[in-house]
């Protein structure tokens, strides 16, 4: 996630900043849209070898070892021909972890709908903001402090609930992390337009680990509710 490189804050919330020559936008805008689309392509056909393969799930230490050392090579390479290979490495280990947790929802009885509902929401809150992002090109910059601190205490918070096995705080880990990555979504979107973000490899990265985080925080969300019916 990029925010860390975010452009300077505009002095007012929500004020416009220049829009980057549109060649250069637009290009940068159409290889992220086409190598996202290539990424959830890819990460969906891992998630179903997964799943088929009944792989088990690696466990939260490997998951963030592997998230994080390829997010790192990912990073170290984007300028290079090399840094394709290592997003589709990561997207393509992120859906390997996410083929057992989708097994493990779909024994429930109402699983199937559960991962539908999760993955129709996914795709209509992405769909929904980055459309508009785009269409109003309204400068979202001002949040990128609030998303980076909010994003931080979630990931800690998460861990706690997980470390300590707290249910109550597991959910409200996946309701923080469906408005911050609905956040990030505008953020992101904005940055790409406005020339924060001239690498359409990182702005992959970011909206890809956007929609995964939106989805199994939705998952988690529904699949309790619907525990509960």
């Amino acid at each position: 996630m990029n925010l860390s490189n975010q452009p300077q804050v505009t002095a007012v919330a929500g004020a416009e900043r220049p829009i980057a020559a549109a060649p250069s936008a637009n290009k940068v805008v159409r290889n992220t849209y086409l190598l996202l689309s290539m990424t959830l392509v890819f990460s969906a056909f891992a998630a179903a070898a997964s799943m088929a393969l009944q792989l088990p799930h690696p466990g939260l230490v490997l998951t963030l070892v592997g998230y994080f050392g390829l997010l790192f090579l990912t990073t170290k390479f984007r300028d290079r021909a090399l840094g394709l290979v290592f997003v589709f490495a990561l997207t393509g280990f992120m859906g390997y972890t996410l083929g057992p947790m989708l097994n493990a929802y779909l024994a429930l009885p109402n699983g199937a709908q559960v991962v539908m509902t999760a993955m129709g929401g996914t795709g209509a809150i992405f769909l929904g903001l980055s459309g508009y992002a785009l269409a109003s090109r309204r400068d979202f910059s001002f949040i990128g402090g609030f998303l980076a601190v909010g994003i931080l205490v979630a990931f800690l918070a998460g861990l706690g609930a997980v470390f300590f096995d707290l249910h109550g705080l597991s959910l409200a880990v996946s309701a923080m992390f469906v408005l911050l990555m609905s956040g990030l979504i505008l953020y992101e979107t904005s940055n790409i337009i406005h020339g924060g973000e001239t690498n359409y490899i990182m702005a992959t990265v970011t909206l890809y680990v956007s929609i995964f985080n939106l989805f199994t925080s939705l998952l988690h969300l529904l699949g309790f509710a619907g525990r509960d019916d």
